[in-house]
């Protein structure tokens, strides 16, 4: 059985569904793997949980918005 993981920062329930969707509908298409067979699991980290060049992002994110 497929399984995609995602870790990824807050989403609406709606970004979730489509993702879901969109996730599920692209593996099956490139794989010829049946979609009911996909597994998709979504992990929300908060922004302040990862960084990137030594900033956490919601520190980045703060800065990009000014």
């Amino acid at each position: 059985m497929p399984y995609i993981s995602v870790e990824i920062g807050a989403l609406t329930s709606e970004q979730k569904k489509e993702l879901i969707e969109r996730l599920t509908a692209t593996a099956s298409e490139i794989t010829h793997i049946l979609t009911q067979f996909f597994t998709v699991t979504i992990k929300e980290l908060p922004d302040d949980n990862f960084g990137i060049g030594g900033k956490s992002i919601d520190k980045i994110k703060r800065n990009y918005n000014k």
